[in-house]
């Protein structure tokens, strides 16, 4: 797996810049990634990204936009209005997780 250096830190990265380990996501990396793919993270994103992070330590797997509607509580459109365009590989690519499964 790739290396990159973020905020200092070197982190795990597969090949379209998602993190790979985990444990090496903290808010602050958040904030660099969000920044990154041109978003300003509001009360509402962390509430998403943290039902993301909750979700995948349970799951083993990252939340699709209709998991993170009905469990989360979520509204699908809401998360297009937050994350534009691809909400779901937004929020995870923020969240420090692995692409959802069904993402191009």
């Amino acid at each position: 797996m790739p290396v990159t250096t973020m905020n200092g830190h070197e982190v795990h990265v597969d090949d379209e810049g998602f993190l790979t380990q985990y444990d090496e996501w903290t808010e602050e990396l958040a904030k660099t990634l969000a920044a990154n793919i041109g978003i300003d993270l509001t009360d509402r994103h962390w509430e998403i990204i943290r039902f993301l992070r909750a979700d995948y330590a349970k799951q083993g797997e990252t939340a699709t936009t209709r998991r993170v509607d009905t469990v989360g509580g979520f509204p699908t459109k809401e998360q297009f209005q937050l994350f534009p365009k691809k909400p779901a590989k937004k929020m995870a690519y923020i969240a420090g997780l692995p692409k959802p499964h069904g993402c191009v």
